[in-house]
């Protein structure tokens, strides 16, 4: 019963507390463009974001038992009220050494049906399997006599904090990251998906940025959410600054026991969604997914071998462009305005990536293997070192 108790706090406090975290711009670290009123996903008007984060118990790992630090994330593009609404998307990958379900039908339709869901490695199939539950129980489909449906699964490896194989993550976890979703600030660091995720040498998890631009006489935005858990800390670079080489002698992960895997420095994955309301068709879509890695490249990022980056964009524009049966009509932006969209995407990624390792929580799980988090302080001294925060 304690333990019970003990776990119960520490998910009520995580769901109180996140959202008020210090985020990268509250601790001076510069980055370049404007940003929605939340700085996050949910600037894009009707984007609906929700988690459920599992952590429980310490100490020894005993498959099946924990300790556990894992969960969901749910992102919704049009809000789950909305229900069946299909969105413009497409997808890219930088190194395919992961997963993400149901994106050969995105490219194949150039329409986003479902939800996108987020999880660990071992629990996409579980993941999956409830969404399709949900869908069923709740009438996604909204009375259509439909006969397939492929949910969009994502994921990254928690492996070394989380008891990966004692697949805790079950179907009242989808259901609670599906009836938590919101629009409006959301959290980050160690939740939902990205609970027990390390990055770029430090604590790592689920980040969140946004941009808005103007192009002639329209205003857009675009705003992306990560789930981060890759990269190298030499190459970890942060306003233009080797902050991972300037703390090459600060605590990195500690392993008390040797994690049985054939991990090399520099694996890892990511999982980035963008979001933006621009009317963009599916080709331009996929031209927004394709400019994600160099937003991930100026963090540090490398597409490592054993690297899962992976990448959907979305358009919430053009509502009724999803008919099966009547030809519709749609509004395109041209290909020579995209160049601010690439950039507001470039920005929203990097920043979402530092946003995530600056609300991070150093975190200890399996066997007592640790992340540290992110050390504000002497991030903050390195960048006045290279006067990138003024005195």
């Amino acid at each position: 019963m304690k333990r019970i108790c003990i776990v119960f706090l520490l998910v009520l406090i995580s769901s109180q507390s996140y959202a008020q975290k210090p985020r990268a711009r509250d601790l001076g670290v510069p980055f370049v463009g404007v940003t929605g009123t939340f700085n996050a996903i949910t600037d894009v008007k009707g984007v609906e974001v929700g988690y459920s984060t599992i952590i429980e118990g310490e100490g020894e790992n005993i498959v099946g038992n924990g300790p556990v630090r894992t969960g969901v994330t749910a992102i919704f593009p049009r809000g789950k009220a909305k229900k069946f609404s299909p969105v413009y998307a497409n997808w890219y990958s930088l190194n395919g050494n992961g997963e993400m379900t149901g994106t050969t039908w995105v490219t194949e339709s150039g329409f986003l049906e479902t939800p996108i869901m987020i999880t660990n490695t071992n629990s996409v199939g579980e993941v999956r399997q409830a969404v399709l539950k949900w869908y069923v129980d709740t009438d996604w489909y909204s009375g259509e006599n439909w006969w397939y449906t492929y949910p969009v699964v994502a994921e990254t490896y928690d492996g070394f904090l989380n008891d990966i194989y004692g697949f805790h993550v079950k179907e009242k976890h989808v259901l609670e990251a599906i009836e938590n979703t919101t629009s409006g600030k959301i959290a980050e660091g160690n939740v939902g998906g990205g609970t027990g995720m390390m990055c770029l040498g430090f604590k790592g998890g689920t980040g969140t940025s946004s941009r808005v631009i103007k192009i002639k006489d329209s205003t857009y935005t675009v705003g992306a959410i990560v789930q981060s858990n890759f990269g190298a800390k030499r190459n970890l670079s942060i306003a233009g600054v080797p902050v991972g080489v300037e703390l090459k002698d600060t605590l990195n992960y500690k392993f008390k026991a040797p994690p049985k895997s054939r991990r090399q420095e520099g694996d890892g994955s990511i999982i980035v969604i963008v979001a933006t309301d621009a009317p963009l068709l599916p080709h331009q879509l996929k031209r927004i997914a394709q400019r994600i890695p160099l937003g991930i490249g100026t963090v540090g990022g490398r597409g490592s071998n054993g690297s899962g980056d992976i990448f959907l964009a979305f358009s919430t524009a053009n509502e009724n462009a999803f008919n099966r049966d009547e030809t519709t009509t749609v509004k395109s932006m041209s290909n020579d305005q995209l160049t601010p969209v690439f950039e507001a995407t470039v920005q929203a990624v990097e920043e979402a990536i530092i946003n995530a390792m600056v609300a991070a929580e150093t975190m200890e799980g399996i066997n007592g293997n640790t992340a540290y988090a992110l050390p504000h302080d002497l991030l903050v001294e390195i960048l006045k070192k290279y006067n990138r925060i003024k005195e």
